[in-house]
């Protein structure tokens, strides 16, 4: 059997794993994924992403592109329905949160973007290969073994049957929600689980007739059964994403044949003329309509050993909300530049230790916001207190030993952000147009006030004695923003500390006050972040 070295294997190449791959090799990072299906899926899945995802997806350069592939406008809100079907007088849903869904202007540059699972991924996958990523689709693995020194991935060429042994420093599973490596490892889920199951199918068909103009995100009918919905998918009132829940222990997907799904769809619409086409959802393939489990669970674990667990694999929930597929990809770009820092020996193992400790709390928080918004839209009223949608997708707060600098456990914090320790840096406008996230990405970042060279100096020095790039930044000197101190907890002679992921790990407030200085001060920070021996 041959075998092949790589630095990171990601079995699973759908949204989580191609993000992964597009992380890991901005990062420098040697990558292979491996995908069972032949290429693609030709479904939307999810609708869009959230501006924090946006913000992250902008950091490896691919802003204009997710725009370019975008079908809403930045001012366009995805406000969901309630009606008997897509031609009767609707009922507005309203839900928390609503109006921060696509114009959050206080607190991030970055505003929703209404793009297909289907169109994100393929430039995903484009841009990983152009970062010089492998991508395998076709691809099963069907074992694994993992020691001291590695995780060895058996992979099986499904055209040819032919098997290679992929060995790596590190795996991420994100295999989906029935995630085989997660079962493969033992570790269980808490939570609801499997809630019901629907089928889903990519519909064209001219619906105009019955939207007349109307704007609709999403629409939950009774017709032709309770809680069918239809979702529009382009612009044009042409492209449609239909759903409808069954009953496994008396249905099948199977039972959903063309003919079947089309006369639901004219029944959903009511119009009974339309003509219904449904198209082919896995490349290679006649099949035109898929099934999926709608659910809410957690993994008791993120990692076991050098395997991690990410997306769907670590984490289900029902899709109210729009949570699901941006958590994935955040959890990934958490991990990212973690194993990039630790596989270039500039952080120790012990930062990796930080993914579960930061994600999990972050993907139980998602799970019951989007179970709580289920209940809300579905049953008219939530189970758990409804947290403001920018809370949920953009305040939360880690809490680690990659941010010494907080105490608090909670992953909630307010919504207004001033680089409290553990939260993502705030967005401050600049004078050039741009944003203070901008700078983050790359590298550690330390913002200072005014009088806060004695502080740059500091990350000069590590820079040179501990071989850690610092860009640093004067607040009100090297960068023009408007009441930038007090936006971040500082004053003229204090400072703030942002990993590469845009997260604030510690707050100075001011100088220090004993006889530390400031080198010291900021050495102690740095070891404890990257898990570093003195």
């Amino acid at each position: 059997m041959n075998r092949q070295k790589t630095q990171v294997v990601v079995v699973g190449g759908a949204l989580t794993g191609l993000s992964a791959a597009v992380f890991l090799a901005h990062k420098g990072v040697r990558v292979t994924v491996v995908e069972r299906h032949p290429d693609l899926l030709s479904h939307p899945r999810l609708r869009g992403i959230t501006p924090r995802t946006v913000e992250v997806l902008r950091q490896v350069g691919l802003g204009p592109s997710i725009r370019r592939e975008s079908f809403s406008g930045e001012d366009e809100v995805f406000v969901p329905l309630r009606a008997n079907t897509l031609a009767d007088t609707y009922e507005t849903v309203q839900e928390a949160g609503q109006a921060e869904l696509v114009a959050p202007r206080t607190y991030s540059s970055s505003t929703y973007a209404g793009i297909d699972q289907d169109r994100l991924e393929r430039i995903l996958r484009d841009h990983a290969r152009q970062l010089g990523a492998e991508i395998r689709h076709f691809t099963e693995a069907t074992a694994m073994e993992q020691d001291a020194d590695g995780v060895t991935v058996t992979v099986r060429d499904r055209a040819s049957g032919d098997e290679e042994a992929l060995h790596a420093d590190y795996l991420i599973a994100a295999d989906g929600s029935k995630s085989p490596i997660r079962n493969r490892l033992g570790i269980g889920t808490d939570g609801p689980g499997v809630l019901f199951n629907t089928i889903s199918a990519l519909v064209h068909a001219d619906l105009s007739p019955a939207v007349r103009g109307r704007q609709i995100g999403i629409a939950y009918l009774q017709k032709p059964r309770p809680f069918s919905s239809m979702m529009p998918h382009d612009r044009s009132g042409t492209r449609w994403l239909f759903g409808t829940g069954y009953d496994p222990r008396h249905e099948s997907v199977a039972d959903f044949t063309t003919e079947r799904v089309t006369e639901m769809v004219r029944e959903a619409s009511g119009l009974d003329e339309v003509e219904v086409s449904l198209r082919p959802q896995i490349p290679g393939t006649d099949v035109t309509v898929l099934g999926f489990p709608i659910g809410a669970q957690v993994a008791r674990s993120y990692r076991t050993g050098r395997v991690f667990l990410a997306g769907d694999a670590a984490r289900i929930q029902p899709p109210t909300g729009g949570f699901g597929g941006s958590t994935g990809i955040q959890d990934v770009h958490n991990l990212a530049w973690k194993l990039a820092a630790v596989l270039a020996g500039q952080a120790g193992p012990g930062l990796l230790d930080s993914y579960e400790a930061e994600r999990r709390p972050y993907g139980r928080l998602a799970m019951e916001q989007a179970f709580a918004r289920f209940g809300d839209r579905m049953a008219g009223g939530a189970q758990v207190e409804l947290i403001e949608y920018s809370a949920v997708t953009t305040g939360f707060r880690y809490a680690s030993a990659a941010v010494p600098g907080n105490d608090d456990t909670d992953p909630i914090p307010a919504v207004e952000l001033q680089a409290q320790p553990g939260t993502r840096a705030p967005h401050r406008p600049t004078a050039d147009g741009g944003s203070t996230l901008d700078l983050y990405g790359e590298t550690f970042v330390l913002l200072t006030g005014r009088a806060g060279q004695a502080w740059v100096k500091a990350a000069q020095d590590l820079d040179t004695t501990m071989d850690i790039e610092i860009q640093s930044y004067v607040l009100g000197t090297d960068l023009d923003v408007e009441d930038g101190e007090n936006a971040h907890g500082i004053g003229p002679d204090g400072a703030v500390l942002v990993r590469p992921d845009g997260f604030v790990a510690w707050r100075s407030p001011s100088a220090p006050t004993d006889e530390t200085d400031e080198t010291t001060a900021l050495a102690q920070v740095l070891r404890a972040v990257l898990a570093r021996q003195s």
